[in-house]
C-alpha cells in the first residue's frame, strides 16, 4: 500500500495509520506467515493469485455449474416458459447484476466487496447490512449442492434418497469439500476449471445425440392452468443470480480493472449457453413436465446415449456441486475475512490460514452450511432468494448513488451508459427482486417469512452490539478502513499526489478536530463520497464518510 499521507501545516499526518497492529505486523496479529499470498489485500508482498480462466469458471460456479436445477423449473412451468425463462431473464437480471459488478468490483478491488460499494455510499451501517444479507444468503445457498449431488447420485444409489445414508453423505461431503477450500484458491482455482471442462464435455455429446430424436413440437407446450408461478420464479432467479458474489475475490484478482469486464463477459455467454442448449436438447427428447426432478438429466442421457452417457452426466453433475461449492465457500469465507480486515467484524475472524486461506470464514460459513443441508431443494431454493433480494435492492441503490454523488470515483471500467440510463436498465431487474421478494408473503410462506424477517432484525441487532463491544473494548477490532489506495491512486485532473485513502474513526484528519466516521478523502475531489456526513467548521466530520474538505465536484 502506498505510503499515504495528509500535510498539515508543519505535521505530515499519515492517512493510513501505521500505528495499527495490521500495518505494523500482520503475520503477528492475523496469522499470516508473512509470505506474500497470506497477506490481506493492499500489505505490501500481498500476492493476487487468481488470473482470468480460474476468474470466468468461478463465476461460472457460482451462477450456474451447468444445467442441474433447471429440473424444478421444467415441472413448475412446461417446456415453453422454461425456454422462454432462460432467453429473458438473463437480458433483464443478469447483465445488468453482471455490469454493475464489472465496474465496482474494479473500483474497489478488495475482499468486503458489496460491503464496500454500500458503505461507501451509505454509510457502515448499511454496508453491514448488505455483508450479512449477502452471507446469510450465500451459506444457504451453498447448503444447496451436498442435497443436488445425493440427488444426482440416486440413479446409481437409491440409498442416498433418505435415512442415516443420506445424513451421513451429506455432512461427509460437506466437511470434505470446506477442507478443499482451506487448502487455497490455487487449488480451487485448478479444481473448478477441470470441473467445468468435465461438465461441457458430455453436455456437447447429449445435444449431438438427442438432436435426430428431438420433436420440436415440445418446445411450445404449456399447461397454464397448472404453472406453479412461484416455484418457476424462484428456482429461475436461483439459476441466474449471484453474480456479485465474485466481488468478494477482488482482492486476489490479478489486474482487476482488465480481468474483471473480460470474466464476467465470457461467464455470462457459458451460463446462458449452459442453461439454453442441454435444456433444449432434454425437452426436444421428452417434454412431460411430471417426469422432470433433479437428476433428470442423467436419464435422459441415458435415453439418448446408453448407460455409459448416463454415469459420464452424473460424474458432470458431481463436478458441478463440487466447483459451486468451493466457488460459493469461497466467496462466502472471503467475505467473512474481508469484514473483519476492514473493521465491520471482530479482528479473530479476519485469521488467515498457513494457506492465506481465511480460518474461521471457512468454519463459520461450514456450520451454516451443516444447519441447512437437510431441507429440500426448493425449501432453501425460496429461502436464499428472499434475503437475496434485499442485498441486491441496497446493492442496485448504492450503484446509482455513487454514480451520482462520486462521478469522479476513479472506475477502470465503467458502464457506458448516463445515470437516466442507468436506472432503466436496472428498473425490470429491480421489479423483478420486488415480485420474488413479495412471493412468500402473498403466498403466506411463513417459513420464508420468519427467515427474512429474522435476518434483517439479526442485522439490525447485531451492528449496535458489535459497535458497543468495541467501544467497551470486550473484542479487538481492525480500524474502520478500505484499500482506497488501490481505488483513487491519482487526482481526476492527473496530478501526483494521491486523492482519497481511508482510515480509522478516530485517525486524526488535521490540527483543528478528529473524523468521526470511515473513509477520510484527503482532497476536494472525493468529496461526493461525503454522503451522510457534514463537514464542520474545523474540519471535523460525522457520519458514515468523513471529508477534508469543503468543496464538492
Amino acid at each position: 500500500m502506498a505510503d499515504l499521507h495528509r500535510d498539515d501545516g508543519d505535521a505530515s499526518v499519515p492517512l493510513i495509520a501505521p500505528a495499527s497492529p495490521r500495518h505494523a505486523k500482520p503475520h503477528d496479529v492475523m496469522g499470516y506467515g508473512g509470505e506474500g499470498h497470506h497477506r490481506p489485500p493492499g500489505e505490501p508482498g500481498h500476492v493476487r493469485t487468481l488470473g482470468l480462466l480460474p476468474l470466468v469458471t468461478l463465476i461460472f460456479f457460482e451462477v450456474s455449474g451447468g444445467p442441474f436445477g433447471t429440473e424444478d423449473a421444467v415441472s413448475a412451468a412446461g417446456p415453453l416458459l422454461t425456454i422462454l425463462g432462460f432467453i429473458v431473464f438473463p437480458l433483464l437480471w443478469s447483465v445488468p447484476e453482471a455490469l454493475i459488478t464489472a465496474e465496482l468490483a474494479t473500483a474497489f478491488p478488495e475482499n468486503s466487496g458489496y460491503v464496500a460499494w454500500v458503505t461507501a455510499a451509505f454509510g457502515p451501517f448499511w454496508g453491514f447490512q448488505e455483508g450479512l444479507w449477502s452471507w446469510l444468503s450465500g451459506v444457504t445457498d451453498n447448503s444447496l449442492y451436498p442435497v443436488m449431488l445425493a440427488a444426482n447420485l440416486e440413479i446409481f444409489f437409491p440409498q442416498l434418497e433418505g435415512g442415516w445414508t443420506r445424513v451421513c453423505f451429506l455432512v461427509g461431503m460437506s466437511l470434505l469439500l470446506s477442507w478443499l477450500n482451506y487448502r487455497g484458491l490455487t487449488v480451487v482455482g485448478h479444481a473448478v476449471v477441470t470441473s467445468t471442462v468435465a461438465i461441457v464435455l458430455p453436455f456437447v455429446l447429449l445435444c449431438v445425440l438427442a438432436l435426430p430424436q428431438a420433436n420440436v413440437k415440445n418446445f411450445t407446450k404449456v399447461d397454464w392452468e397448472s404453472v406453479d408461478w412461484p416455484t418457476f420464479l424462484n428456482v429461475m432467479f436461483w439459476n441466474l443470480n449471484y453474480w456479485d458474489s465474485v466481488s468478494t475475490l477482488a482482492g486476489e484478482v490479478r489486474d482487476p480493472g482488465r480481468t474483471f469486464p473480460r470474466a464476467l463477459l465470457l461467464a455470462v455467454v457459458l451460463v446462458v449457453l449452459m442453461y439454453l442448449l442441454p435444456t433444449l436438447a432434454a425437452l426436444g427428447v421428452t417434454a412431460a413436465a411430471g417426469d422432470w426432478s433433479l437428476g433428470f438429466y442423467g436419464y435422459v442421457a441415458q435415453q439418448v446415449g446408453g448407460p455409459w452417457l448416463a454415469l459420464w452426466v452424473v460424474v458432470a453433475a458431481g463436478c458441478s456441486q463440487v466447483g459451486q461449492y468451493q466457488a460459493e465457500m469461497a466467496s462466502d469465507s472471503y467475505q467473512v475475512q474481508g469484514m473483519a480486515e476492514r473493521g465491520f467484524l471482530p479482528k479473530a475472524l479476519g485469521r488467515r490460514s498457513r494457506h492465506g486461506t481465511p480460518v474461521y470464514g471457512i468454519l463459520l460459513s461450514s456450520l451454516g452450511v451443516l444447519c441447512l443441508a437437510s431441507m429440500s431443494f426448493v425449501e432453501i431454493v425460496t429461502l436464499l432468494n428472499a434475503i437475496y433480494c434485499l442485498a441486491e435492492l441496497l446493492e442496485f441503490a448504492a450503484y446509482v448513488w455513487l454514480r451520482v454523488k462520486a462521478p469522479h470515483l476513479p472506475r477502470p471500467y465503467r458502464v457506458p451508459l448516463p445515470v437516466w440510463g442507468l436506472v432503466l436498465m436496472l428498473l425490470p431487474a429491480s421489479a423483478l427482486l420486488l415480485v420474488v421478494l413479495a412471493v412468500p408473503f402473498v403466498t403466506g410462506d411463513w417459513p420464508t417469512i420468519l427467515w427474512t424477517l429474522g435476518a434483517v432484525g439479526l442485522g439490525f441487532v447485531m451492528y449496535p452490539a458489535l459497535q458497543f463491544a468495541k467501544k467497551r473494548g470486550w473484542l479487538v477490532f481492525e480500524d474502520m478502513h478500505f484499500d482506497c489506495a488501490n481505488v483513487y491512486d491519482r487526482s481526476a485532473s492527473g496530478g501526483g499526489s494521491p486523492t482519497c485513502a481511508a482510515t480509522a474513526g478516530a485517525a486524526t484528519a488535521n490540527g483543528h478536530g478528529h473524523v468521526h466516521g470511515v473513509v477520510v478523502v484527503a482532497h476536494e475531489e472525493c468529496a461526493p463520497l461525503l454522503q451522510g456526513s457534514g463537514s464542520n467548521g474545523d474540519g471535523g466530520a460525522n457520519g458514515a464518510v468523513g471529508g477534508g474538505g469543503s468543496g464538492s465536484s
